[in-house]
């Protein structure tokens, strides 16, 4: 006998085709815009988190990582990858998915494509750091690395930081033109360089993503004047940075979770005592973010668990609003929860 799951047994899923059409949906600038309201929200509240550097798997051609938290009230967690050789193969080199649960059942509530996601939480984290750290006129963005994550950086500093203009550049021409063409029409004043010097000129913004698994110097100290604000991004494992170590020195670095970014950012060219600054507390007021003119602030992105688990519970509302999702037949609900093997004898 063939009997139909019960209401239990269903969970939401959000495929890459419903992701999209959520996006679509809402826009893509209102979508960075509540991320990034939502990240913060969750900033604010980073005391009551569980925090751990997430769980890594690394391999001579990447990572797969496993990245939780926990509120206390729900669970979160995302599995992504990083293979930087993958676009020569035809792949993505990132993919992910993630999972938001219910703490007093252990139940999921929410299972959901992450590759799209994580681009559009990655940006909204971006400009909502920015936006406490940045030159208050700065309407410039340099853009280096114009890969797969390039736009949504573009497009969520325009929306949440007022930049009007961005300057793109990468080693891969291609690349470049691929992003210039994205952006076109999307109400920026698009740049595309010759080389990261030129890129440079007139920036207030400087965003490095470059996804080569090495250390490397995508900026050198004498591309940095004083006043700006740098974004980093693309130093998100151990071995590979972006940024020349003397700019490091030179700047007030504000970081997600140190244990974390100690191991995979920027900083882990400097000692394990280097002075940097919790990005929360500047949320929160307990210590100054930008305080001068001069000053070049340095927000050391390796991503964290709190951004996607408030990804997870922003997509978590909105598709129960707008029912751009599936419902997925994942748990097993026995009428005896003691009788898992009655269920499964009764099922045929």
């Amino acid at each position: 006998m063939t009997t139909l799951p019960s209401d239990l047994a269903y969970v939401p899923f959000v495929s890459v085709e419903n992701m999209m059409a959520l996006v679509h949906h809402l826009g893509v600038e209102r979508m960075l815009c509540e991320l990034a309201d939502v990240i913060e929200e969750d900033f604010r509240r980073w005391e009551l988190f569980d925090k751990t550097p997430r769980v890594a798997s690394h391999s001579d051609v990447g990572v797969i990582e496993l990245m939780p938290t926990s509120d206390g009230d729900k669970y979160g967690f995302k599995y992504v990858n990083g293979h930087p050789k993958n676009t020569k193969e035809g792949l993505q080199t990132v993919t992910a998915f993630g999972v938001l649960a219910e703490v007093d059942t252990g139940y999921p509530l929410l299972l959901t494509e992450m590759t799209l996601l994580t681009a559009l939480r990655t940006a909204a984290t971006s400009a909502m750091a920015a936006r406490h750290l940045m030159p208050k006129d700065a309407r410039t963005m340099a853009m280096i690395g114009n890969g797969a994550q390039a736009e949504f950086q573009c497009l969520a500093f325009k929306a949440i930081c007022g930049v009007d203009t961005v300057r793109l550049y990468d080693i891969d021409p291609a690349a470049t033109d691929k992003a210039a063409r994205n952006l076109a029409g999307r109400g920026l004043s698009v740049v595309s360089c010759r080389s990261g010097e030129e890129a440079m000129e007139g920036a207030g913004i400087i965003t490095t993503c470059t996804a080569d698994k090495q250390y490397a110097t995508i900026l050198t100290d004498n591309m940095i004047g004083s006043g700006v604000h740098i974004n980093a991004i693309g130093g998100d494992c151990p071995g590979k940075t972006e940024l020349h170590r003397d700019i490091l020195t030179r700047s007030d670095i504000f970081v997600e979770y140190p244990p974390q970014t100690r191991i995979e950012g920027e900083i882990q060219q400097l000692d394990p005592d280097h002075e940097v600054t919790e990005l929360w507390q500047v949320i929160t007021g307990q210590v100054p973010g930008r305080t001068g003119d001069r000053q070049i602030t340095l927000f050391d992105s390796v991503g964290f668990a709190i951004e996607d688990f408030s990804a997870l519970k922003y997509v978590h509302q909105k598709v129960r609003d707008t029912g751009h999702y599936v419902m997925l037949d994942m748990i097993a609900d026995p009428d005896d929860p003691r009788d898992l093997f009655g269920m499964l004898a009764r099922s045929q």
